[in-house]
Order: structure tokens, then C-alpha cells, then sequence
């Protein structure tokens, strides 16, 4: 027997070597891959060892309660009923206590009939070594009410690796969509994707056509790394999309960021190189459509977009919350996409330029352009003309900056520096580029580089203040409890979000591999502090971050003066 091996995370923890989180099957890379083999040299043809049936299971739950000494309790007092709806509210990372455990699984039939949503505590307390009890939990999930998705989603997780707990889980989830990214079950879902690529020929070129696309952008953008002036680089990228088979690819191309737009051909007067490490390359398709504007992309080959994409996935998921909350924060999470290890493509957001940027505008391009608080609303008043227009876009401005500072500062996302938070012309400010979440925040000679719980620098408080000085302006109060209210309402769906976090820890994500990345959203999220507590302590962060912003501007000032991606 030969099986295929999948790789671990160099920054894995030794004793978690032997038992990492991912899946049990081979893996399908099989050209690029360890393998294992085994060989047994006696064996037993005739006899095949077989997980019992749920027939079978159930036959034996059904007998061994009628004999177990173990008898439910119906009749609890109040105060156990207190306990175990206080236990219910735990988030799904903390630890229950031995007695606690004895408690809940001494009134599992009282959870079946009032606290359903218990059931993942239940069954943390299940001795899975003992076949008695895996069998009476088995029977009791064939009873089991169905629960919400919040609570469903954390059956799935790698601590419940039960056949029957995870078919119970997809039963509660029959309904919701589907999701088909997961390597580590392609297997499956390759043959499922031929099946339908067999039956849809049309869209297989147009699949086709997409792949020839990426593969010509990798390989050009392989080729201007290598060349160090950005003026030469720039006029080689031009002049090799201008190549004749270059044209013919791009000629027709469904945008893979959105399939309902289609390219026609490639701008080359406007492609550039950006100035960044891995150099991405700045492309722009002159939409199919005569009435539609140009399509801009950003193609980069040697960074993880997986994280992005994780982390834009949950400023969406964010942003709905809020919304069935009546708080609308006007996020712009944008369009991104990993095509392959390390490759991807995302989206442009248009009308739209970096902090970098408009300070060095509006700053003269001078070392101190990143302590001028008036250049943004500068800015904004260029776009804006009317006293309504710059109202609309100081409120949009003040909305969305109350939104990214509470999602940057839950997901702990770092690396905050000038150009990778942008504002659009209407006001909305939205942050880009997450290679670095979950608090692995840069070092340098020792020190961390960001040193403040999120962004909020004075310049966001001059536009927030619409020109005034003092804190105490309504506005800004305004915006505080726009800020305190996204965070308690993040905080009230907190098992949901390290739910969702605790599926992706099997993907091979750099940072998040380990429960201990886990740890950090249920410290940013306070889930052991009672509501007033957590608020108040978000209030000593909001503080922290208004008090240091003048070390973030610091840090901007040294940006801005080693980076330039003005157009």
C-alpha cells in the first residue's frame, strides 16, 4: 500500500507533527509529493473489518440503556437548567471543566428536549474511546432537532470527526450553498467538475481560453522581474502584450474576477509594473461592451492570495451581520481570486487612490506630507463640489472607516501602512492586501513596527470632524458608537467567525495552523467578558488607537518616502 503525503507548515509546533489537522485521505498529487508505503506481510483475506451499520449501532444503544446504571435525569433542578443555558453561550474554543463535563452528560435527554444548541458542548464530553457511549450519542442524534447554521458549522470542525456527528451537521446544512474550493476533498469534487465539464463543451473553451490567459501573464510578468528599471520594464511589459499571440489570447476573454464581463483586448498604453516586491503587473482590458469602462486587474505571481481571499470572505460575511442589524458601513470587499499556488488575480477598485498617495499630492511630496492632516479632506473636497456631495462623502468616509476599524482590529490584520488603505472619490475607505491576519503583526531589529490596535490616524478624524478639531464634535461621537456597536455585534455572532476560522485551519493557510491563531480572534472578540466589560475594553483600544496614531503616522512618513505607485 503507497500513500501520498501532504506537507505541513514549517511554523507547525512539534507535538503537533504527529497529529495535524487536515484530512485523512492520499493526497492527489502524486508527480510532486512524499509518499509512505506499507506492506503487510500477513493478512486475513477472508475477514473484513467494518465499522458497524447505524442499525446496528442503534440495536446496541437500545440495549445498553435498558442495562446501563447510568439512568438520564429528567427532573433537574432550576439551577442545573441555569447552568447549562449558561454553558450554551461559551464560544466554541473554551474548555469545560470536569464537573461541567459529568453535569452536561448527565442531562443530555433535558438538552435534547430544551437546549438543542448545546449539542456541540454535549458532545465534547463524549468518551469516544467507549463504544457504549458513542452508541447513545448516535441514537441521540437521530433525535436531535435541527440546529442553526452557527451552531451546525461547528459539528464540522476538526475536534468532531464522527461519521454520524458530521452527517448530522450537513443535514442542517442541506439547505445553505455549496462551497467546492477544499483541496483536500478534490478528489472528489475533480470528478464531479468533470462530469460537468464533459457536459458543457461551450464553457470548457471559454475555461480554456482563461487558462492560456494566466499562463501568458505569468510567464510575462516571470520575465519583467528580472529586469531592474522600472522604465524598461515597463516598455518591455507593453511591448510583449502587443506581441500578435498575445491578442489573439486576450481577444474575447470572460473576466475570471466576474464572468459577466467580457475583455475585448488588452490596453497596453495603460499596463505597468507596481511597485511592490513581487512586482505584480497592472492590467487593463478594454471592456467588450462599447457603453463599459475599461476592466483593471492587478495579476500577482508569488503571493499567497488564499488569506485575501479568506479575509475578504469575512469582511463580506461582517458586512451582512451588520446589515441584518440595520448598520450599513459601507464595505467594499472586492474581488479576488487564487488561480493557482501562489498566483492570482484582484480586482481594481475604481475611482479610488492610496493615502500614499493623496498626502504626497497634497503634501507637496515632502517628508511631512504624512502629518498634514488636511490633505484627505482636501481631496475629498476636489471630488466633491456641493455641500451635499462632500456631506454624502464624509458620511460614507465616516461609516466605512467605523467598519474596517473594527474588522481590521477583530481579524487582527497587519501590515497597515499608506498604500494599501484607499479612499474612492465618493468617500468610502476600505483597506487591501492581507498577507499578514491573526495578529503576526512585522518585526523589525526586534520591534513590532504597528503598535496600535487599528488605524485611525488624525487626518481620518479631520475629514470624520469635517474640518474641526476638537474630539468632543458630535461627529466623532457618532462615529465612536458606530465603532462600539459593529463590535458588539461581531462579538454577539463570536462562534460563528471561529467556527468558520476552525474549518480553514486543515487548508495550509501560513497563519492559521494552529488553535493558537484561534486564541486571537477570542481575545480581540472578549468572548469571556460579560457586554458591558467587552465594551469597555473596546473603549480602552478605541482610546489606544486615537492616542498612538502618531506613531502610525510616523510610519506612514517613512513609507511614503521608499515606495512610489502614483500612476
Amino acid at each position: 500500500m503507497t500513500l501520498y503525503m501532504w506537507t505541513y507548515v514549517e511554523d507547525i509546533q512539534t507535538d503537533d507533527l504527529l497529529h495535524p489537522l487536515g484530512t485523512v485521505v492520499s493526497n492527489p498529487n502524486v508527480q510532486h509529493t512524499t509518499t509512505l508505503t506499507l506492506t503487510f506481510h500477513r493478512y486475513h483475506l477472508e475477514r473484513t473489518v467494518m465499522y458497524p451499520s447505524l442499525e446496528t449501532v442503534l440495536q446496541f444503544a437500545a440495549a445498553n440503556n435498558e442495562t446501563s446504571l447510568d439512568a438520564p435525569l429528567v427532573n433537574q433542578p432550576n439551577l442545573y437548567l441555569e447552568q447549562l443555558l449558561s454553558m450554551q453561550e461559551k464560544d466554541p474554543l473554551h474548555e469545560l471543566h470536569e464537573q461541567e463535563r459529568k453535569t452536561i452528560w448527565s442531562m443530555r435527554y433535558d438538552c435534547l428536549e430544551r437546549i438543542p444548541n448545546l449539542l456541540p458542548k454535549l458532545l465534547d464530553c463524549v468518551e469516544w474511546n467507549d463504544h457504549r457511549e458513542v452508541s447513545e450519542v448516535t441514537a441521540l442524534l437521530q433525535k436531535w432537532p435541527r440546529l442553526p447554521v452557527e451552531k451546525a458549522l461547528e459539528l464540522l470542525d476538526y475536534a468532531y470527526a464522527d461519521h454520524f456527528v458530521r452527517s448530522f451537521a450537513v443535514r442542517c446544512l442541506q439547505d445553505a450553498r455549496s462551497e467546492m474550493q477544499v483541496a483536500s476533498v478534490s478528489v472528489r469534487f475533480g470528478l464531479i467538475l468533470e462530469a460537468y465539464c464533459r457536459g458543457s463543451q461551450e464553457h470548457m473553451k471559454g475555461l480554456a481560453k482563461q487558462v492560456t490567459c494566466l499562463e501568458k501573464l505569468k510567464a510575462a510578468g516571470e520575465m519583467v522581474r528580472t529586469r531592474k528599471d522600472k522604465d524598461k520594464a515597463r516598455s518591455f511589459l507593453q511591448e510583449h502584450l502587443e506581441e500578435k499571440h498575445i491578442e489573439e489570447s486576450f481577444f474575447k476573454m470572460l473576466n475570471p474576477l466576474n464572468p459577466s464581463f467580457r475583455c475585448k483586448s488588452v490596453r497596453t498604453e495603460k499596463c505597468r509594473i507596481m511597485d511592490s516586491k513581487m512586482r505584480p503587473l497592472w492590467i487593463v482590458f478594454e471592456n467588450d461592451d462599447p457603453y463599459g469602462d475599461d476592466i483593471f486587474i492587478i495579476f500577482k505571481n508569488g503571493d499567497d492570495l488564499r488569506q485575501d481571499m479568506l479575509t475578504l470572505q469575512m469582511i463580506r460575511i461582517m458586512d451582512k451581520l451588520w446589515k441584518n442589524e440595520g448598520l450599513d458601513l459601507k464595505m467594499n470587499p472586492y474581488g479576488c481570486i487564487s488561480t493557482e499556488h501562489r498566483v492570482g488575480l484582484i480586482e481594481v477598485v475604481l475611482n479610488a487612490e492610496t493615502i500614499a498617495n493623496i498626502q504626497k499630492e497634497k503634501g507637496m511630496f515632502s517628508a511631512t506630507s504624512a502629518f498634514r492632516k488636511g490633505s484627505l479632506l482636501a481631496w475629498l473636497k476636489e471630488s466633491n463640489k456641493t455641500d451635499a456631495e462632500l456631506n454624502k462623502a464624509i458620511e460614507d468616509f465616516t461609516l466605512s472607516c467605523a467598519g474596517y476599524s473594527v474588522a481590521t482590529y477583530v481579524l487582527g490584520v497587519a501590515d497597515r501602512h499608506s498604500d494599501n488603505i484607499m479612499v474612492k472619490r465618493t468617500g468610502q475607505l476600505f483597506h487591501i492586501d492581507f498577507g499578514h491576519i491573526l495578529g503576526h503583526f512585522k518585526e523589525k531589529f526586534g520591534f513590532r513596527r504597528e503598535r496600535v490596535p487599528f488605524v485611525l490616524t488624525h487626518d481620518f478624524v479631520h475629514v470624520i470632524n469635517k474640518g474641526q478639531t476638537r474630539k468632543e464634535a458630535i461627529e466623532f461621537q457618532l462615529f465612536q458608537e458606530r465603532c462600539e456597536q459593529a463590535f458588539i455585534i461581531l462579538r454577539k455572532h463570536g462562534s460563528l467567525i471561529l467556527s468558520l476560522f476552525a474549518m480553514m485551519i486543515s487548508t495550509g493557510l501560513p497563519e492559521l495552523s494552529s488553535e493558537k491563531d484561534l486564541n486571537y480572534l477570542r481575545d480581540t472578540l472578549v468572548l469571556e467578558m460579560s457586554q458591558e466589560d467587552a465594551l469597555t475594553h473596546f473603549r480602552s483600544k478605541f482610546d489606544e488607537a486615537l492616542g498612538n496614531s502618531w506613531k502610525t503616522s510616523l510610519n506612514w512618513a517613512t513609507h511614503n518616502m521608499s515606495k512610489n505607485n502614483t500612476i
